[in-house]
């Protein structure tokens, strides 16, 4: 079908395929422009008419209607006589345009800025590049002066303008700020008043060495502000102005990566420059390779290789190629070992890609590599996430992995095995058994960072089941491992399980706060916010209610996912029991993470507190198939002590039948 689309960044033009079509004269090009300003929506035949003229003329509703069918045989030109029209609609009091959403070149330019704020810096340099270049003129052109355009005209110039001076800073920022200088040095000639604009046309010069220009734009900068407004520029300017002064090291040019974290982004943005950017196939699946190096890193190495990732996967899927997509998916393979995942969206379009790159594969034996891969991914990805796919997929990929014999695809499989064991409580020995098996095929195929994962597996698992000689050693293991392979992420791992030791052995309540409160500090910067957020606060809440002591919950903490845990609390120390109730009645099964238990015992503290049977006798029976292990331990972070104690406290509560339930100890806030 032949598309229709629709220019409004410069004069009114309506095109199909390329072509201009004819619009006849001035008021048919108006109400063209005026339908597309409403964005889809109807607009009443009587408001077109008053934007149309000043003083209507005694038929203008039937003029308006001529107009429209004049409209709607350019831009239909071969539909029926009688057949409703697709793209000028009549609906209700009027009409409405409706293309397809990128049909409109400034649709697609503010699709396009705000998608820019969602790249890494070259990929967002590159996409509001090509979206200023839809510019051909200012916004509906010939209509700068009908009052129906004004707002919208004054919108999309200032978006424009930010797009503008939002680019600049990603190349001055990318360290090309001599591209900057020409770009801005125009802007600025049209739009004098930007003291952004000012600010960047003064760094970029300094940063490529012409810091006497630089002083002189600052000072024009100044006096055009100070002559022509009465103001004197605003802080921005003045530090700016101080720092090259004073040649401020902080001004100087993005120094060349030193450590090896920084080498590796440095490798993998020139090797997306020349792929993904550019479509390589040749070269999607080394850099992938790059990205996966480069996640083991951590901090921003990680939150960085999340973004690209995801860029890598569409641009393989773009392809077509459904074996190509397959490996860039499933070359990903970066050992995960915590349950809730850090960016869910991103993890449900990876999940949405792999199943349907599954469905595009050859069914014969040869893709079996690949369709395992894909499965892994599918359970990884699908951490955390209550629903019978993930285990369905780990399960077929472990079998897939045994029955080729491949210690690789072995260990992928096994790490998304494990994402899938959290379901319900007790699981723990399941664990043990997967991070064993792992330590032992890592060590025999020289498979580093899965010999690490394992490690941790058995450090959550022992931790869980209270033998911490055991995960005592595991722990020393993994961090001999992590100096030897240079995995500083393992240290946060570390830093929290010698924490929840502290806290398991009883120490006074203070020591173990403190060392709760020190490994948090390591979080900072990590780039695992699917770890970071609410751990802290649960954690300080665990360790209260194992002591005795009022849960003493803070409503403004951020509690991140595990908020609707910690609400009830807060209600209850501040009196309102019904409201608490309810929040508790309201509560849905924790994920299956390996915070499951621990969760389960903060619902249980409630129940206990509001003497609710129902919710007493549901999280007993979440938590009695953990009998015997440390509530939460199996997170190798945090405990609320041991399961016993809880299921006793329950049963003590519940009584006998026909005896009201009593609160024993139970924590009000």
């Amino acid at each position: 079908m032949e598309e229709v689309t629709f220019g409004v960044l410069g004069p009114v033009t309506a095109e199909r395929d390329g072509d201009a079509l004819g619009l006849r004269g001035p008021r048919h090009r108006a109400l063209l422009a005026r339908l597309v300003l409403a964005r889809r929506r109807v607009v009443p035949v009587a408001r077109l008419v008053e934007d149309l003229w000043e003083a209507p003329p005694a038929r203008a509703v039937g003029t308006v209607r001529t107009f429209v069918g004049d409209l709607r045989r350019s831009l239909e030109p071969g539909r029926p006589r009688r057949a409703p029209a697709r793209l000028l609609v009549t609906e209700g009091p009027g009409y409405a345009l409706r293309p397809a959403p990128d049909a409109v070149d400034a649709w697609r330019f503010e699709e396009a800025v705000a998608l820019a704020d969602r790249l890494p810096g070259d990929r967002a340099e590159a996409r509001l590049g090509a979206a200023l270049g839809e510019w051909r003129g200012p916004a509906y052109a010939e209509f700068g002066d009908e009052g129906w355009a004004r707002a919208e005209r004054a919108r999309l110039t200032e978006l424009r303008l930010h797009a503008i001076e939002r680019r600049a800073d990603l190349l001055v920022g990318l360290g090309r700020a001599a591209e900057a200088v020409p770009d801005l040095d125009a802007h600025l000639a049209e739009h004098p008043w930007r003291e952004e604009a000012w600010r960047l046309l003064a760094l970029a010069l300094y940063r490529t060495g012409r810091q006497a220009d630089a002083l002189a734009v600052l000072r024009r900068a100044r006096t055009l502000l100070a002559g022509e407004l009465g103001i004197d520029p605003g802080p921005r300017l003045r530090r700016l102005e101080a720092g090259v002064l004073a040649q401020d090291p902080s001004l100087d040019p993005p120094a060349e990566p030193a450590d090896a974290a920084a080498r590796l982004w440095s490798r993998a943005t020139e090797a997306y420059d020349r792929t993904v950017a550019t479509g390589s196939r040749a070269r999607l699946e080394s850099a992938v390779g790059l990205l996966r190096d480069l996640a083991v890193t951590g901090g921003g190495g990680l939150e960085a290789a999340r973004e690209h990732r995801t860029a890598a996967v569409v641009a393989a899927e773009e392809t077509g190629d459904a074996e190509l997509a397959a490996r860039v998916i499933g070359a990903y393979d970066v050992p995960a070992v915590w349950t809730r995942g850090d960016d869910p969206e991103a993890a449900r379009r990876i999940v949405t890609a792999a199943e349907r790159t599954l469905a595009a594969l050859p069914d014969d034996a040869g893709a079996d590599p690949a369709r395992c891969r894909l499965l892994a991914t599918v359970a990884l990805e699908s951490r955390g996430v209550r629903s019978p796919r993930g285990p369905e997929a780990a399960a077929e990929a472990e079998r897939i992995a045994r029955r080729l014999d491949d210690p690789a695809l072995l260990a992928f499989a096994l790490n998304g095995t494990f994402m899938q064991s959290c379901a319900t409580a007790g699981l723990a020995p399941r664990r043990d058994a997967i991070g064993a098996e792992l330590v032992a095929l890592a060590r025999r195929h020289g498979l580093d960072s899965h010999e690490v994962l394992g490690h941790l597996i058995r450090v959550q698992a022992r931790s869980a089941l209270a033998d911490f000689t055991t995960a005592d050693e595991h722990a020393d293991a993994v961090e001999r491992l992590a100096e030897r392979y240079e995995r500083p992420l393992v240290a946060v791992f570390t830093s929290w399980y010698r924490a929840l030791r502290q806290a398991a052995a009883g120490s006074p309540y203070d020591r173990a706060e403190a060392g709760y409160r020190a490994a948090a500090a390591r979080l900072d910067g990590a780039g695992m916010p699917g770890l970071e957020r609410g751990l802290l606060p649960l954690a300080l809440l665990g360790l209260r209610l194992a002591h005795g002591r009022p849960a003493g919950v803070d409503p403004r903490a951020d509690w991140g996912p595990y908020r609707p845990w910690a609400e009830p609390f807060a209600l209850l120390r501040e009196g309102r029991d019904a409201e608490a109730r309810s929040a508790l009645r309201a509560l849905s099964e924790p994920p299956p993470d390996l915070l499951y238990e621990a969760l389960c015992c903060a619902e249980a503290a409630l129940a206990l507190a509001l003497g609710d049977r129902t919710a007493l006798r549901r999280t007993y029976g979440r938590l009695l198939p953990a009998a015997g292990q440390l509530a939460g331990a199996g997170s190798g972070l945090l405990t609320f002590g041991p399961v016993d104690d809880w299921l006793a406290a329950i049963r003590r509560a519940l009584g006998p039948a026909g005896t009201a339930p009593g609160a024993p100890a139970a924590p009000r806030g």
